[in-house]
């Protein structure tokens, strides 16, 4: 007896009915999309029609790309008469594995192009070598939970889709002559499956420059569909023209650093290395420097922010050398990190801390161990994090204190131990190293200002939104530890400096890049600081060594930072995820190279709208962010990360 098959008429209708099906799911997390950014686009005229058509056209290529193996297998089998129940539940699986995976993507662009106003990519891979932690901030977020929902929610729909599709033709399976018509309408559609997976005419494939149509950054990227991204990013960086840095030439790029500079190099170390010998004698002074998770300029009141969020941080801010236009380095905390403890940029989203081969760097903790200092790290979470332990290890640190080291009972959620504990255990830990007679260096990272966010049940806010209250919390941490610390007999013998790790998205996005995720504060506060505030640009590269003039530490400075008490920045450069972008006083200059398009703004205006033409100021600073860049990538391809010959 021969086995029972499928029409064609039938094949082709289910192939239709799913790629239209899930074309329909992928609209709908767009509506999703455009609802949760829609305080974002308050008081925007631009029609959102066209951002939603090009939606439509990305999940197209999408769809496309998941139907070509379907359609191709669909037409072999309806040659050999192969078409059975048996098949037909392999495509079931097969389309719902692989819209699973799209509709995850999908789902979970909404809470991160939240976050960080970019569009899903392949950053996101970091976070999956710490299962752990990820699922923690996955689901331990309440506010991400209604997306987890929603993804479940359309799975559903998708799965019931499948089953009414395979119920409905299940009793139409039967033998009969392959009918000619249908067979060659799927024969027809294959070419335009792979047109539609191209997604355009001309030489090259679709990208996703083709979603931007006006000057707003959510409209712009609201098009683009998060799986396609998320696939375009990863294919990106395994490419081995884009394993390195290519904005200009390189030693073009180090000419010019040396330049901004106003440094020859020394033979042997690097054309940025320079010997410093401050004036005076070397204070040994304790140094703690506490890096803020998120915590943007713009939170505090200083700032703009909305309450009275930060009264401690503000206080500070008031009583110690503060700087106004202060950037972060990335928008990750391993950029701050880097940037902070060894004065090198972060190039692009690159993580300068993972890797199996441990990189060498001289900075803060290589030169402070080096003349004598005890030099420690406290973290909330894992030491394994981000390969924290092996790089800060290998880099100057000497004692690594981290989740390990805490009891189980304090731990928050995934991402460890909260800030008022961490700080309370390194308290303790930093009296009994004064007691050895030596100063020291501590490097505080907090964490709590980071989802999902943990209010301890002994603090009690005054904001009704828990985004509002983890701040707050944060900056009472910070209270009870200075508090605490100014009990302790090193105190006055001791030099704090509070910065963000990157600064976070708050409010409309005004520009390509949400200021807001760069501008952080920065506070040197001490005994013998005096209170000022200064308007210099100013970065995280600049931190170490302006706390190695304080201390007036003679050492061989190799990297990119200035000493902020001595010298100045005519502009600030920093970067967010793969775009760059360098700011003035008056102006703001964005380059995204994934689209190739620059994005020029007059800062001194409320506009925030493009400007049309490169003038001058523009050019000088696309130079100034490209050359500290590529630099930087020239130097750590070349091995001059060190101060030793």
């Amino acid at each position: 007896m021969k086995k029972k098959s499928y029409s064609s008429v039938r094949v082709l209708r289910y192939l239709l009915s799913v790629h239209i099906g899930a074309l329909v799911l992928m609209s709908l997390f767009r509506l999703c999309f455009l609802w949760a950014m829609s305080p974002q686009l308050e008081g925007e005229s631009t029609s959102r029609w066209p951002a939603m058509a090009r939606g439509l056209w990305f999940d197209n290529v999408v769809a496309c790309y998941v139907m070509l193996p379907a359609l191709v297998v669909a037409i072999v089998a309806l040659l050999l008469r192969r078409v059975g129940r048996g098949l037909r539940r392999t495509a079931d699986w097969y389309f719902g594995i692989m819209y699973g995976l799209v509709f995850m993507a999908c789902a979970a662009n909404i809470p991160y192009f939240s976050y960080f106003s970019r569009t899903l990519n392949s950053s996101i891979w970091q976070w999956f070598a710490y299962p752990a932690q990820t699922a923690g901030m996955l689901f331990g977020e309440a506010a991400w939970l209604k997306y987890i929902l929603l993804y479940v929610c359309v799975c559903v729909l998708f799965v019931a889709l499948l089953r009414f599709l395979t119920c409905r033709e299940a009793s139409h399976v039967y033998e009969q002559p392959l009918k000619a018509w249908p067979f060659w309408v799927l024969v027809a559609l294959l070419p335009l499956c792979v047109f539609g997976a191209r997604g355009r005419m001309g030489y090259n494939p679709i990208k996703v420059s083709a979603a931007y149509y006006c000057e707003h950054t959510v409209l712009n990227q609201m098009g683009v569909n998060a799986a396609f991204n998320l696939l375009q990013t990863t294919l990106d960086d395994m490419r081995p023209e884009n394993r390195t840095l290519h904005l200009m030439d390189g030693d073009e790029a180090v000419g010019n650093v040396q330049a901004f500079l106003g440094r020859s190099g020394i033979e042997g170390i690097s054309p940025l290395a320079r010997e410093v010998h401050p004036e005076g004698v070397p204070t040994r002074q304790n140094v703690v420097v506490v890096l803020m998770e998120s915590m943007s300029a713009k939170l505090m009141t200083r700032f703009g922010g909305e309450g009275t969020l930060t009264p401690v941080l503000d206080s500070l801010y008031a009583h110690g050398l503060s700087f106004a236009n202060c950037y972060s380095a990335g928008n990750h905390t391993n950029h701050g990190l880097y940037a902070t403890l060894y004065s090198f940029p972060s190039i692009l989203k690159r993580n300068a801390m993972k890797g199996s081969s441990i990189p060498t760097y001289s900075g803060l903790p290589t030169v402070l161990r080096d003349a004598g200092y005890r030099t420690l790290f406290f973290m909330t979470h894992e030491a394994q994090y981000d390969n924290m332990n092996a790089f800060l290890r290998t880099n100057g640190y000497e004692e690594i204190f981290s989740q390990e080291n805490y009891p189980r009972d304090k731990r928050a959620n995934h991402f460890g131990v909260p800030d008022d504990y961490l700080f309370s255990y390194a308290l303790s830990v930093l009296n009994e190293r004064a007691k050895e007679g030596k100063p020291f260096f501590a490097t505080l990272l907090t964490i709590s200002n980071h989802p999902p966010y943990v209010i301890q049940p002994y603090f009690h806010p005054r904001s009704p939104k828990v985004e509002q209250q983890i701040v707050e919390y944060a900056d009472w941490a910070i209270g009870r530890f200075m508090a605490e610390a100014a009990k302790q007999p090193w105190f006055d013998n001791t030099i704090f400096v509070f910065l963000g790790d990157h600064g976070m998205k708050l409010g409309e996005t005004q520009y390509e890049v949400a200021e807001s995720f760069n501008h952080i504060p920065l506070i040197f506060y001490g005994k013998h600081i005096p209170a000022e505030e200064r308007g210099d640009f100013c970065g995280q590269v600049d931190v170490a060594p302006t706390i190695l003039g304080m201390l007036c530490e003679p050492y061989v400075q190799n990297n990119f930072g200035i000493d902020l008490m001595r010298e100045k920045r005519h502009a600030a450069f920093y970067s967010a995820d793969n775009v760059v972008c360098a700011r003035d006083s008056l102006h703001l200059f964005v380059y995204n190279p994934e689209v190739g398009r620059e994005f020029l703004y007059d800062v001194s205006t409320s506009a925030f709208r493009p400007e049309q033409q490169l003038t001058p100021a523009y050019e000088a600073l696309r130079t100034y962010v490209f050359s500290n860049l590529q630099a930087a990538e020239t130097l750590v391809q070349r091995g001059q990360t060190r101060s030793e010959r």
